[in-house]
């Protein structure tokens, strides 16, 4: 599997941060249910790699990636709990090159046109933008497109359900990431039904006109 494949599978990747190993596997059940089966969770929290564990075993048909990777010792980790890709907020040759030799697809990010020029160099085309609006959002992008015609991105970090059809539109994005589908306050109150409600709104989102 590539990175690319992803976007084959709805316009929005959830971004999840995840506290508790009980909220796992019925939240990404909720997440599926919602047409959402690209899940990325991120290594925010001193439970996230049991959490993916959890979702990697009883959650089959997700499609499940590790957020926040750093380091090797990330990498190494979310390959050994079953991910089957993973998120970096920036990037490194090292990182890049280790990725691909254990075999777990990675989906660098980048902010500045000298980092996509590194990731180039080590024959990586699609690229997270992060954290997309802070950095300059869709005039960024558009500003980019010149330069990095070849280029395809993720725009992570900001991105809201009404924005996200604005991001879509542009020919060099081809899916946005978001944290948006599963907010704190639903996932303490275990409220799946409306992440559920929140997924089916992103799988139907489409590009602006």
């Amino acid at each position: 599997m590539s990175t690319l494949e992803l976007a084959k599978h709805g316009p929005v990747i959830p971004v999840i941060v995840i506290n508790k190993v009980e909220d796992a596997v019925p939240m990404a059940e909720a997440l599926l249910e919602g047409g959402v089966k690209v899940l990325e969770v991120t290594l925010r929290s001193p439970v996230a790699l049991q959490a993916m564990e959890q979702i990697a075993k009883h959650v089959p048909d997700a499609i499940l990636g590790s957020g926040t990777v750093r380091n090797l010792k990330d990498a190494k980790a979310s390959k050994d709990v079953g991910c089957q890709f993973a998120v970096s907020p920036g990037y490194t040759s090292e990182l890049g090159r280790y990725a691909r030799e254990i075999g777990l697809p990675l989906l660098p990010g980048v902010s500045t046109g000298s980092e996509i020029m590194m990731a180039n160099a080590d024959d990586y085309y699609f690229l997270k933008l992060f954290p997309a609006v802070a950095v300059g959002g869709i005039n960024l992008l558009k500003g980019f497109a010149g330069p990095f015609a070849d280029v395809k991105f993720c725009p992570t970090g900001g991105v809201s359900v009404e924005s996200a059809p604005q991001f879509l539109a542009l020919p060099n994005v081809v899916v946005c990431g978001g944290t948006w589908l599963t907010p704190a306050d639903a996932v303490a109150n275990k409220d799946w039904a409306h992440i559920t409600k929140l997924a089916k709104e992103a799988s139907a989102i489409v590009a602006a006109k």
